[in-house]
């Protein structure tokens, strides 16, 4: 991407690079993106009498031979989310947001796609590194996460005994085979019935807090780690399958039997895929996940889950959704989580007033829903064509990510 500092530039721009291609016999062309009519050596010309092809065809036929450059005036410089643009000639006084926005366009991952490359013409260094200083950082972890503690933890929480090896394998095999939940609930309802007759509330605290926090170290350590261990993975679905049915004690939780069982294809699908991941380079200190687990009696607290389906059922629940259940619990857990681990709006929240934090919000929301088009296009469909879901839906998932800790 060739970006330019004004339509007469980056029609000279289009004409000197189609040139040069055809000095050089290249098998590629460039595409120019700009807005208007203007002049070109005495004509009238548009950005699709140059292109040969309609101007909203340009992001459809850059991803295609011979098209390899693309170069603009005031376009594509936000919002447009291409994985294969590798090279950004800047040709540009940039700066502020709209540097980071346009420097942004090569941040998006394609497997064919190792590295980046910048060559700016216009900017010195000092220019674009303070208008990448709000929003680039590195993300420092406070302690160690050390997995050898999970060696213990694992062995912790084998001393209760609610479960046998030879279950979680059992369970593990069925579930990754395709079967159904009443094959599984057999196995989990014999552990159920042990931690409910063999411990006492504290033993049931204890474990069920430890087993919290082996599935959460598991999975930080899996998401990091180059390696994986099969005991550990093996035992971590089965406690993502059994936590959910340990009954809690009294009063511990009032949202007991609301949207508990788990959507068994979307997490099968999930743990058959083993994904690299990344950490972000976003400023903050994030606490390792403690090891050594536990848990305890938190005081009562307001039924979230609750109240967000009844508000939905009561205003929406007249909607023909073809599968509602799903529906509720996307938006009463999927979509609050994935919200809230937004970067832009953690930081908005930790270092901006109501409204900014409300703005970053609305645009993490947005984002999160169209992420969904293809699995919920029920879903995506009312949050684009109904103004009230779409407010409803953003009045009641900034209520519930705001105050969250960050």
């Amino acid at each position: 991407m060739v970006i330019c500092s004004g339509i007469q530039r980056a029609i000279q721009y289009f004409h000197a690079v189609s040139a040069y291609l055809a000095e050089r016999k290249s098998p590629y062309k460039a595409i120019v993106a700009f807005s208007g009519e203007h002049q070109d050596s005495g004509r009238r010309v548009t950005e699709a009498t140059l292109n040969e092809f309609p101007s909203a065809q340009i992001e459809k036929k850059f991803q295609q031979d011979p098209y390899r450059f693309l170069i603009v005036a005031d376009k594509f410089q936000t919002g447009y989310d291409e994985p294969l643009l590798h090279t950004m000639y800047v040709d540009k006084m940039l700066s502020g947001i709209k540097a980071v926005q346009t420097l942004s366009r090569l941040n998006r991952a394609h497997p064919q796609k190792s590295d980046t490359f910048v060559l700016d013409f216009m900017n010195d260094a000092d220019t674009i590194t303070m208008a990448f200083a709000d929003t680039y950082r590195t993300t420092v972890l406070s302690e160690e996460t050390d997995p050898n503690k999970l060696h213990d933890l694992k062995g912790t929480i084998e001393c209760y005994q609610v479960y046998a090896p030879d279950q979680v394998r059992h369970l593990v095999e069925l579930f990754l085979g395709g079967a159904d939940r009443d094959k599984l609930d057999p196995i989990l309802d014999a552990c159920v019935a042990v931690y409910n007759s063999d411990l006492d509330e504290d033993g049931q605290v204890d474990f069920k807090g430890k087993a919290k926090t082996f599935v959460r170290t598991y999975q930080f350590l899996a998401s990091i780690l180059p390696y994986t261990n099969r005991d550990w993975e093996e035992l971590s679905i089965f406690l993502n399958f059994l936590i959910p049915k340990l009954p809690a004690p009294v009063e511990e939780d009032l949202s007991k039997g609301i949207l508990e069982a788990i959507y068994m294809d979307s997490y099968r699908n999930e743990v058959k895929e083993t994904l690299k991941l990344t950490l972000a380079d976003e400023d903050g200190e994030v606490g390792p996940v403690p090891p050594s687990g536990g848990g305890r009696k938190p005081e009562p607290e307001l039924d979230r889950l609750s109240n967000i389906i009844k508000a939905f059922n009561d205003q929406f629940g007249n909607i023909d959704w073809k599968d509602a259940d799903r529906i509720r619990q996307v938006i009463a857990e999927e979509i609050p989580g994935k919200v809230a681990t937004d970067k832009a709006y953690q930081n908005a929240r930790k270092n901006s007033d109501k409204a900014a934090a409300r703005l970053e919000h609305d645009r993490a929301l947005q984002k999160v829903i169209i992420g969904m088009l293809t699995d919920h296009t029920e879903l995506f469909k009312q949050f684009s064509d109904n103004p009230s879901f779409k407010k409803w839906l953003s009045d009641t998932i900034f209520g519930v990510t705001y105050e969250e800790d960050v």
